[in-house]
């Protein structure tokens, strides 16, 4: 008694299957699609502290230099820089007047204020004030931990600007993937939005990884399946109700 019946096992089967196949759709699409879009990199250096600090591993969006915003922490290379691939963060675009700071030691962007919670003290304790228009096509970067970042302050001179091309960014950092206590997204730069061009939306990575972790959980359902609808038969076999005891007609004694 208490078999299951032929066409739900059937359909049960037919279920864990189509589940299987959409869960390994998801999980090598969205692993495929963020390697595709995005790069691992090591931060070399403390400059961008708190943001992230020297050993993190990152995970960057490959972008054009044309997709570029201020606010954004983006790698570079540039050989007046270093031969190794750099992070700092964009505070000026082409035709952008950035300056050397407020009676509150505020960074100056085209005579606005910015407010930027990610830094690790007031910007006014860089040894020198500046002010530089970003030249159109460059970009003008600075350190998060400003007491020790070298950046573009370092570069200014007489006739530079102490910017780089556009061109020179290969991707934008999203999220820190490495060490544990430090997984999470960047908090966007919200005190650059009121300027011309707004501040960048988030790449697609956190939909990619809601992607991999339903497809690893619908591969697993469905893996398991067969083995749980066997295990429940079977318990269910040993522990089934019994059949009623027939019951018999007693003669009549005289």
């Amino acid at each position: 008694m208490g078999a299951q019946p032929r066409g739900s096992g059937r359909r049960g089967r037919v279920l864990s299957g189509i589940a299987a196949g959409i869960g390994c759709v998801l999980f090598l699409g969205g692993f495929a699609l963020a390697a595709v879009l995005y790069r691992p990199f090591t931060v070399p250096t403390g400059s961008m502290a708190p943001t992230v600090t020297p050993g993190d591993r990152v995970l960057a969006l490959r972008i054009d230099g044309a997709d570029v915003r201020r606010g954004d922490v983006v790698v570079f290379r540039d050989d007046t820089w270093g031969e190794v691939p750099m992070m700092k963060r964009v505070v000026g675009v082409g035709g952008d007047e950035v300056a050397c700071c407020d009676a509150r030691d505020r960074l100056l962007v085209n005579g606005e204020p910015i407010a930027e919670p990610y830094l690790t003290s007031a910007f006014g304790i860089s040894s020198t004030g500046f002010d530089v228009v970003v030249p159109d096509g460059e970009l003008f970067l600075l350190g998060d931990d400003r007491a020790e970042s070298l950046d573009s302050r370092s570069h200014i001179t007489d006739t530079e600007a102490g910017t780089v091309p556009r061109d020179a960014v290969t991707a934008r950092v999203e999220a820190t993937a490495w060490p544990p206590g430090r997984i999470g997204t960047l908090a966007p730069a919200t005190g650059f939005a009121g300027l011309p061009g707004g501040v960048s939306g988030r790449g697609p990575l956190v939909p990619l990884l809601w992607a991999v972790v339903t497809g690893a959980v619908l591969i697993v359902a469905g893996a398991a399946y067969g083995p749980v609808a066997r295990w429940a038969a079977r318990r269910k076999g040993r522990h089934g109700v019994p059949a009623a005891p027939v019951a018999h007609n007693e003669g009549t004694h005289g």
